[in-house]
């Protein structure tokens, strides 16, 4: 689970605290296990600073502050405060932004992109597909992912151009459009060289920062017409 940490401290030396966290980002790379930070200053108080730390687990933030650079760094933050910071410890419980990033990052980095060791980091490995083009209602398992994307890819030089997505709570909907190069066989269809367009939708649920299941809704027998399957 993902944990946020918001340090709130409040300062009249901000250039220095600038400073400050510019070296610890030097001292600590490739140490350090924040993902991002983001420090905000109060509209009313300009001494009021506010600093978000995004962590991929406890565990991991547990780590960085163990780091010696972490150490000295809270130190010397300590000492260019008017008062002891103040820390919030908080478990993510819900991140549609995280959601909707790892969606484009199925179209682009997998499918587009080829990157299947990513398939793995994005898809729990029970993984729940529904697709209305296969016979099977539901397909379990992240390999289906891997099997559809592999068979896909050696059919078709494609992109996809994802033209919306909503989110909304553990959901991601997609509206897409697809573009190929039909090089390989396809369903039994000889390459054809022709260039066809394809539009669908993709749902993705997640649970735990992954992508639990998903439903596929595409236009394959607009897709079958282009190559010339039927009339």
């Amino acid at each position: 689970m993902k944990f946020v940490q918001i340090i709130d401290c409040k300062t009249e030396r901000l250039d220095e605290m600038d400073r400050l966290m510019d070296k610890w980002v030097a001292q600590t790379k490739g140490k350090r296990t924040a993902t991002h930070s983001l420090i905000g200053k109060d509209r009313t108080d300009g001494s009021h600073l506010v600093e978000i730390v995004e962590f991929p687990s406890y565990e991991e933030a547990m780590a960085n502050s163990k780091l010696p650079e972490t150490d000295q760094i809270f130190q010397e933050m300590v000492a260019l405060c008017d008062a002891m910071p103040t820390f919030t410890d908080l478990d993510v419980v819900r991140d549609e932004q995280l959601n909707q990033s790892t969606s484009r990052r199925f179209f682009h980095e997998i499918a587009v992109g080829g990157n299947l060791d990513a398939i793995d980091e994005l898809f729990a490995s029970d993984y729940a597909d529904h697709d209305i083009a296969k016979e099977e209602e539901t397909v379990v398992g992240s390999d289906v992912i891997r099997r559809d994307v592999s068979q896909w890819r050696a059919a078709f030089d494609f992109t996809f151009d994802l033209d919306r997505q909503i989110c909304e709570g553990d959901d991601v909907v997609t509206l897409w459009t697809w573009t190929g190069t039909h090089k390989g066989e396809f369903m039994g269809i000889a390459p054809t060289g022709r260039q066809c367009t394809m539009t669908g939708t993709t749902i993705f649920r997640f649970k735990n920062d992954k992508i639990q299941e998903g439903w596929w809704h595409e236009d394959l027998m607009g897709l079958m017409r282009q190559l010339g399957a039927i009339g």
